[in-house]
């Protein structure tokens, strides 16, 4: 009854029309239809970030301690499998954007078709290796003895649930493609709301802990990917996806692993550099260890317009790559920096000078606010270093340099980033600013190698792209 009114109400209140209108990013102006697109990015991940927030909140309010554990841990993996498959749903976005940009729509259609039955296969076989190594994991997590069942519950739901999952990136992932980033934040905002009304029902009404904190995630999910389904009955697509293209085709699959499966890597593989940085900082001690997680949740909200603008630049990059316009991709790039710059500036300042507001915002204990701003500091340079690293990173997905994005992110993470962490650790008195400086130091020099890259090898291949009459 639920699903149905809101439906209805979706379909009634012209939202579904109004999201269906042409948003191709090969002809006309440049800027407002960029920030148009980043704005909706911007917001839904926002809601992804409060989502995740959403059940360790209720969960800690309304169940266990063990249930608190099982849950930070239960989440901290399934993210790092969510981050997998956004990761490798880009393949997606970037193929199906040059697709549109050439107007090939029937392969765009195939894409879309392949896509779905290979994201539901990734996600039955990951989950059925999940579920068969449940215990294994709790005990690599080093998972307390009191939340390990919990733990493994948690695990347990998620990982049947996965199908969503995918699915539920996936849908982000087309509509990115066609240049749509209203639709998934729908989906998300779907998900947010379910989610909320799921965790307080499964927890606090029937008090079912961790699991029932899982079975609220997927359940929000599976009922997003559904309404997200009927919606797009209801959208007029640049192309008709025919019974017939639903179904693997090798040469569109190898295409999509081709783009996503170096970001996939990179995701993972940065963000394991991040928990070995985490692990370092945890030897100091407590307030130390809770300093940079108060610091590093600050940071989270900091990164959100970057990390958006450069999901928007591979979006806004791939049609124009697709249709040979690198004219417009080039100026799309040079504006996203100007915007994400002018307001890295802002967050840079807010960081260093008012790091202490911010962090208290997650924390009452001044000693806590005090370490946290201490670390913060040092994310005030990375701000604006990542401020243009993120758009070109975004522009060269765009493009389909997704291998050169993958070996200069994990080449910064831990051939910078680790390695200074530890240096920086060793000198006394330690200092979190300088052990903090690690970060920016590895995105400046993702800086220095994306305009070196841009400038000694991209640039040849764009002509040499733009001199064949396909690609």
């Amino acid at each position: 009854m639920i699903m149905a009114s809101l439906y209805n109400r979706l379909l009634q209140g012209g939202v579904v029309r109004d999201m269906a209108e042409k948003t191709g990013f090969t002809e006309g102006k440049i800027l407002g239809p960029l920030m148009k697109f980043t704005v909706p990015v911007i917001l839904a991940l926002v809601l992804q970030s409060l989502y995740g927030a959403v059940d360790l909140l209720v969960v800690g309010r309304y169940a266990s301690s063990a249930d608190v554990s099982a849950v930070a841990t239960g989440s901290q993996v399934m993210n790092t499998i969510t981050s997998f498959i956004a990761g490798l749903s880009m393949g997606t976005t970037i193929l199906l954007g040059h697709q549109i940009g050439k107007g090939d729509r029937e392969g765009a259609a195939k894409n879309v078709g392949s896509s779905i039955i290979f994201f539901i296969t990734v996600a039955a076989v990951v989950g059925m290796i999940l579920l068969l190594n449940i215990d294994n994991i709790a005990r690599l997590m080093k998972t307390p003895a009191e939340a390990f069942d919990a733990t493994g519950d948690y695990i347990r739901v998620c990982s049947w649930g996965l199908i969503f999952i995918g699915l539920y990136n996936l849908i982000g992932s087309i509509f990115r493609g066609l240049g749509n980033s209203r639709i998934p934040l729908l989906a998300v905002a779907i998900a947010a709301v379910i989610n909320i009304f799921g965790d307080l029902y499964m927890v606090a009404v029937l008090h079912m802990g961790a699991k029932g904190a899982a079975i609220a995630t997927v359940a929000s999910q599976m009922i997003s990917v559904i309404i997200s389904f009927a919606i797009i009955r209801h959208v007029r697509l640049p192309f008709d996806v025919k019974k017939g293209y639903i179904r693997l085709e090798g040469t569109v699959i190898m295409k999509v692993v081709r783009y996503g499966l170096p970001l996939a890597l990179a995701d993972t593989l940065v963000g394991a550099s991040f928990l070995i940085v985490t692990s370092i900082v945890n030897t100091l001690g407590v307030i130390p260890s809770a300093g940079v997680g108060v610091a590093e949740k600050v940071c989270n909200f900091i990164m959100l317009v970057p990390s958006a603008l450069g999901q928007a630049m591979a979006a806004f990059v791939a049609q124009n790559y697709g249709a040979k316009k690198l004219d417009r991709a080039h100026a799309a790039l040079r504006y996203g920096i100007e915007v994400s710059f002018s307001l890295a500036v802002v967050m840079a300042w807010l960081s260093f000078f008012h790091g202490d507001l911010l962090c208290s915002i997650f924390s009452s204990d001044p000693q806590v606010v005090s370490a946290g701003w201490e670390y913060l500091k040092a994310y005030a340079f990375d701000c604006l270093f990542t401020a243009i690293f993120f758009c070109m990173n975004g522009y060269f997905n765009g493009c389909g340099e997704t291998r050169f994005v993958m070996v200069q992110s994990i080449v910064g993470a831990f051939c910078v980033r680790v390695p200074v962490s530890y240096l920086m650790s060793r000198i006394q008195p330690v200092s979190l600013f300088r052990i903090g400086l690690a970060t920016p130091a590895s995105s400046l020099f993702q800086v220095i190698v994306c305009v070196l890259y841009m400038a000694l090898v991209a640039h040849r291949r764009e002509k040499d792209y733009l001199g064949t009459s396909d690609r």
